[in-house]
């Protein structure tokens, strides 16, 4: 009865999705593509993001878009195939996240709007946030996270009654574990209320001026699983925490373990896939090849011997017979030559040809 009541609440709130980030700190992976288009797990990071969405029981989607912005809707459409209904908003000029959140007002159809950061791989309960706001009678809820190290983030201390009290920048003495996990619940007049056409921050003007307007700001705390995908680091273990079965997505049901490989892929004898490590589509890994804790986009030939560590490997890229990659990005097309030794951040752009050498680079190289 509990779960019926969560769907049909769910089914009449909205769901809007930021995503018009430049993904600057993924570059040059997101020198033609944006970042939550990026496969992850075998799919379009917003693909599990849309899917945990439809299985709440939302049905329409309003996505916030900016930077490459045609991409979404050439990839999704209308998202029936999702069993959504998909609307995109083209945000012209860079607004912030709350001037963002105000740009879709206007096709906004519930009086609720569960508001969602595009970029943040999470698994909460969809529902259980939406049922404190409603059963909270909040204007504004935030699902706020309890993390091991606060310090990095900024703390959102809550009262007895889940009620939040202020919003803190980051300190090296924070006064609680729970940090904003970027997903928000609105009244619909709420956002109406925020300034429109102007850049304007939801964390650092919009939740504070509602705190001394004295609005009802309640916070959702849980401990379930988060990542900001900003890093590469964050990306690949994102992917892995994905393909392992750590992090949740019902795209993946059934499917989690230590490798997860495209269909149309060739995988030669003796290669060793493990760590949560993501194969695309039309790839070719060569005999005697290993690679551990890595993410491999479409089209990419792993010549034999070769070793991949910790990486994010750009469609059509070439890897030589025995190089050595670890924590690094090799860019769309280009071309690693045999015996190369790569590592330490390394991030190497579109359609650089590194011949074969046997020479080892790093950053400090």
């Amino acid at each position: 009865m509990v779960e019926h009541t969560t769907e049909t609440r769910a089914a009449e709130v909205d769901a809007v999705i930021l995503v018009g980030g430049q993904g600057t700190r993924l570059r040059p992976l997101t020198v033609s593509t944006p970042k939550p288009m990026l496969p992850t797990a075998g799919h379009p990071f917003l693909s599990h993001l849309l899917a945990r969405i439809a299985k709440a029981g939302m049905r329409h989607v309003v996505l916030g878009t900016s930077y490459k912005a045609e991409v979404f809707e050439e990839y999704f459409g209308d998202g029936s195939e999702l069993g959504l209904e998909i609307e995109y908003v083209v945000e012209e000029e860079a607004l912030g996240t709350g001037g963002a959140i105000r740009n879709v007002y206007d096709r906004l159809r519930y009086d609720t709007a569960m508001v969602f950061n595009g970029d943040v791989l999470s698994g909460a309960d969809l529902g259980a946030i939406l049922n404190t706001h409603i059963e909270g009678d909040a204007d504004v809820t935030l699902h706020l996270v309890r993390v091991p190290d606060p310090r990095a983030f900024g703390s959102v201390p809550t009262d007895a009654e889940g009620r939040v009290l202020e919003f803190l920048e980051k300190t090296e003495d924070p006064p609680t574990d729970q940090i904003n996990a970027g997903c928000y619940v609105f009244k619909r007049e709420v956002i109406a209320g925020i300034d429109a056409g102007r850049v304007i921050s939801v964390e650092r003007e919009v939740f504070p001026g509602l705190l001394s307007d004295g609005a009802r700001v309640l916070g959702h705390v849980d401990s379930s699983y988060w990542r900001d995908m900003g890093r590469p680091s964050d990306f690949v273990q994102g992917s892995s925490d994905l393909v392992r079965g750590i992090a949740y997505s019902p795209l993946l049901e059934g499917k989690t373990g230590e490798s997860l490989v495209d269909a149309s892929s060739g995988v030669s004898g003796g290669v060793i896939l493990v760590g949560g490590t993501s194969i695309g589509r039309g790839c070719v890994i060569g005999a005697g090849s290993r690679i551990d804790d890595s993410v491999l986009f479409d089209g990419v030939t792993v010549e034999p011997g070769a070793v991949v560590r910790n990486s994010i490997i750009a469609a059509g890229v070439r890897i030589g017979a025995n190089v050595r990659i670890q924590d690094c990005v090799i860019g769309e097309g280009a071309s690693i030559g045999a015996r190369c030794e790569l590592e330490g951040g390394m991030r190497v752009w579109p359609g650089v040809n590194i011949p074969d050498s046997g020479v080892r680079f790093s950053p400090d190289a």
